[in-house]
């Protein structure tokens, strides 16, 4: 199974730049930047331009001792001229009373924060880049200046409705990594609330959008899911659970009778061994840590988080803002290089598939 590779060179999308927002800029995310662009030509890295401060970022590579060139520019869509020599960056100045500092988040900075996430999502919906991949933010501090949303992913769903027109779509997460590809049903809730959100309903659609997923943004033309169960050994015939019986077998016996390959309720702790991986293209886990265990284990730098479901591709790095290590030159950027690269390789399928 693989999910990394090299952008594929084909159709107008994967020549766009992709767009970049700032995240918090307190955190790693313009150390992860600058150490992305230092990486472009080793990682065969796909053009981008970040929207953000650019004094932020000449200030933090000067704190890391970086050699990187910041240009502003005037469009994303010309980043992929200034791409090779400069960090292109698309201004999204902070207010004079925000420092941008390593090693904190600033309040004053959310609505510059919120901002390039709507500019980015805008620059995807007119044609000029080609994908949208976020930097981490701390929802603690963009909640307490009024952000209304729990995260990035709904409200991308919300901004998809509103630029895309209709209902907003269900957004869905996955994290995929070259060994694996896992999709949590139930996401930021309290573990003792799961058992009541695992609907047939909720498992049918989130199943069904990452089987359209697999084959529309990662090429398998037959996608292979395998449902874990929630319980201990799935249940053990009703034994330790009634869940498996309940809801999450007869939604795998629905997706089967609609031609589907899914396989499930299997037992989770032996769901993600390499032979186990062998026999799925994408594993359902009930619940976030079901879902983010396994595969931070396999690749803790290596993975991206995906969310499916939306009109446009958008992709992140698996991982926070990491206040405690910004600035101090102990960043890894390769989940995010992970995070551009597939984006990049989502972007040319969906131009490759679309209709003219």
């Amino acid at each position: 199974m693989a999910t990394a590779g090299h952008p594929a060179p084909a159709g107008r999308g994967a020549a766009l730049p992709l767009a970049l927002t700032m995240g918090d800029p307190g955190g790693i995310g313009p150390d992860i930047t600058l150490g992305a662009w230092i990486m472009r030509a080793k990682a065969q890295m796909p053009a981008f331009c970040v929207l953000a401060d650019p004094d932020v970022l000449a200030a933090r590579a000067r704190v890391l001792g970086c050699d990187v060139p910041v240009e502003p520019v005037g469009n994303i869509a010309g980043a992929s001229e200034v791409f090779p020599h400069a960090l292109p960056v698309w201004p999204m100045p902070l207010p004079r009373s925000c420092s941008g500092a390593p090693g904190r988040s600033e309040q004053a900075a959310a609505p510059a924060i919120i901002a390039s996430i709507e500019r980015a999502v805008e620059a995807v919906h007119a044609g000029e880049a080609a994908a949208l991949v976020t930097n981490p933010i701390a929802k603690a501090s963009l909640m307490a200046a009024g952000f209304a949303y729990p995260g990035h992913t709904e409200y991308l769903a919300q901004l998809a409705g509103e630029r895309w027109g209709g209902t907003p779509p269900t957004p869905v997460m996955m994290l995929a990594c070259d060994v694996l590809r896992v999709v949590p049903v139930t996401v930021h809730v309290p573990l003792c609330a799961v058992p009541g959100m695992l609907t047939r309903e909720r498992l049918l659609k989130t199943a069904r959008i990452t089987i359209r997923a697999l084959v529309q943004d990662f090429a398998i033309a037959r996608p292979r899911l395998a449902m874990a169960g929630l319980n201990p050994h799935a249940g053990e015939d009703g034994r330790l659970g009634e869940e498996e019986e309940r809801i999450i077998a007869p939604a795998v016996e629905e997706l089967r009778a609609e031609g589907h390959a899914v396989s499930g309720p299997h037992p989770a702790d032996t769901l993600f061994h390499e032979e186990a991986r062998r026999r799925y293209d994408a594993a359902l886990a009930m619940y976030h840590d079901q879902a983010l265990i396994p595969i931070k284990t396999l690749a803790f730098e290596r993975a991206a988080n995906v969310t499916l479901g939306l009109p446009f591709v958008r992709t992140s790095p698996d991982h926070g803002t990491a206040f405690d290590i910004a600035g101090g030159g102990r960043a890894s950027p390769e989940s995010l290089v992970a995070a551009l690269r597939m984006a990049a390789e989502m972007a040319a399928r969906r131009t490759v598939g679309a209709t003219p």
